[in-house]
């Protein structure tokens, strides 16, 4: 079983670090070198930054930006494609965290159960 922890460095680093930085001029982002997060707080920062440059990125884009795939990056798909895969990435590893966070709450009784 994976971590929170894991699942947010996940989408921090590989679903949206690396797009933000081949497509809209962020940093590179490199994930051996990467400087992950040691709390929550942190975590939750970086998700915010990594999200709101991503977004950002995605707005400025033009219809023929869309269209075509990007000019820099490894990815030969057209953006479009790009931001679509990226959303299901983050849909998907977003509802794995929300049931990470639920099984974390109900182990051992922590939580009292309803009827």
């Amino acid at each position: 079983m994976t971590t929170i922890a894991w699942r947010l460095a996940h989408i921090i680093v590989s679903c949206l670090g690396y797009r933000v930085g081949w497509h809209f001029g962020g940093q590179d982002v490199d994930s051996q070198t990467f400087a992950y997060a040691g709390t929550a707080d942190e975590a939750l920062k970086q998700l915010d930054q990594m999200y709101g440059d991503g977004t950002r990125g995605v707005r400025e884009l033009s219809d023929a930006d869309l269209e075509n795939p990007p000019a820099v990056g490894p990815e030969r798909f057209p953006m479009e494609g790009i931001v679509l895969h990226v959303n299901r990435e983050l849909i998907h590893h977003g509802a794995e965290i929300s049931l990470l966070r639920d099984l974390y709450r109900w182990q051992d009784g922590a939580v009292p159960r309803r009827i």
